[in-house]
């Protein structure tokens, strides 16, 4: 993959987590998705935000770089990833598939 791009990376959120995580596979309705535990109870999109902060984060990326595509009330969700470079795309696998940590 050269250069960046867009993607878009399934996550299952998993919302009032006493620890916040990223990391782990869940199987979901969009294929293998990247698991997030977040603090934040899922209300009023709290859960949703926290986990696009967090996924921005664990890749070094803007939060803006990172957006919702679709799942605002479900713990499954799409989010669009701007600027996904090689490194960042491996770092994504990694995380999903338990091999980080």
């Amino acid at each position: 993959m050269a250069g960046s791009e867009t993607v878009t990376v399934a996550v299952r959120v998993k919302p009032g987590s006493s620890r916040a995580r990223v990391g782990g596979r869940f199987d979901g309705p969009y294929g293998p998705a990247l698991v997030i535990a977040v603090h934040q109870p899922a209300v009023d999109g709290r859960a949703t935000e926290a986990a696009r902060r967090a996924l921005a984060e664990t890749l070094g990326l803007r939060p803006a770089a990172v957006s919702l595509r679709t799942g605002a009330a479900s713990r499954d969700k799409l989010f669009q990833v701007d600027g996904l470079t090689s490194a960042i795309d491996a770092r994504l696998r990694q995380l999903r598939d338990g091999s980080a940590q």
